[in-house]
């Protein structure tokens, strides 16, 4: 074990304390493979589990939160209680956001603190199914750690994400990237957001979430988009979904906005059932 951010105890596997209660939360910080600490939390769920007793056709879903999100905001804890309903949920804090280390990349590097986070789930529940539910930045995450690291999840869902970088043809992405690129938007992202920005390029530029797709299968996918998404047009979707082929699943949600402000409980308890049926 080793000291994380603001004295916390940052540890590389969870090992269950005698004096824990069964079916409480529980938080620490994981190590990613470049060395950066990510603030994440275990929520048991509806069923009471430790790791002696893996739960039985219920997965464990990871959840991957958007740019500026972090494991706290009222909008991710939503997501990961809804969640709940359907099995134990490992929520955390990408690099730079939260109390997490590093700064963000914007969806480069946050594959390996996503990693880190499935890995998490595989040690608390040895020989249970893992499910990825990521959105919008957390959305292309989850595409590429499937795409790249094949066989460690069992099912994958992507919200509200691009489908290609550098996409600037709305206002909330020309705002974004201001505040991405420029030294006064990186400090309105930090004092703002409480998002740490790294102030690289891409180098190199990452596989892209079209290029991903093709290399998930045969890992069931899910793609959830709103018809009135303000960051990324129906055009995304379905080029994912297209890229991905028949293996994919596209859900295009009437009057459904961006990421996990607009995803009502409805939606997450359909994407419950269907990583269920899917993965468990």
């Amino acid at each position: 074990m080793s000291t994380g951010p603001a004295g916390h105890t940052a540890r590389s596997a969870y090992s269950p304390h005698s004096e824990t209660p069964r079916g409480a939360p529980l938080r620490t910080f994981l190590h990613t493979a470049d060395g950066v600490t990510i603030d994440s939390v275990y929520d048991p769920g509806a069923v009471v589990y430790d790791t002696r007793t893996p739960p039985s056709g219920r997965p464990v879903f990871v959840v991957a939160h958007g740019f500026t999100g972090d494991a706290d905001r009222p909008h991710v804890r939503r997501v990961a209680e809804a969640l709940t309903r359907y099995g134990g949920v490992v929520s955390f804090s990408f690099r730079g956001h939260g109390r997490s280390g590093g700064r963000s990349t914007v969806g480069d590097r946050e594959v390996l603190d996503l990693d880190a986070a499935v890995a998490w789930a595989h040690e608390l529940h040895p020989h249970v199914r893992v499910v990825t539910v990521g959105f919008s930045m957390g959305g292309s995450v989850v595409l590429r750690h499937a795409a790249l690291h094949p066989g460690t999840v069992d099912a994958v869902v992507s919200v509200s994400a691009p489908a290609r970088w550098y996409y600037r043809g709305t206002a909330p992405m020309r705002r974004l990237h201001w505040l991405i690129t420029r030294p006064a938007g990186r400090l309105v992202g930090r004092y703002g957001f409480r998002t740490r920005i790294h102030h690289r390029d891409w180098d190199p530029v990452p596989l892209s979430p079209t290029e991903a797709v093709p290399k998930i299968a045969p890992t069931p996918l899910l793609i959830v988009h709103g018809d009135r998404d303000g960051y990324f047009p129906l055009d995304h979707p379905r080029m994912l979904a297209e890229a991905a082929g028949d293996h994919a699943e596209l859900w295009v949600e009437p009057g459904m906005g961006h990421a996990e402000h607009a995803a009502d409980d409805g939606l997450l308890a359909r994407i419950g059932d269907w990583a269920v049926s899917r993965a468990g």
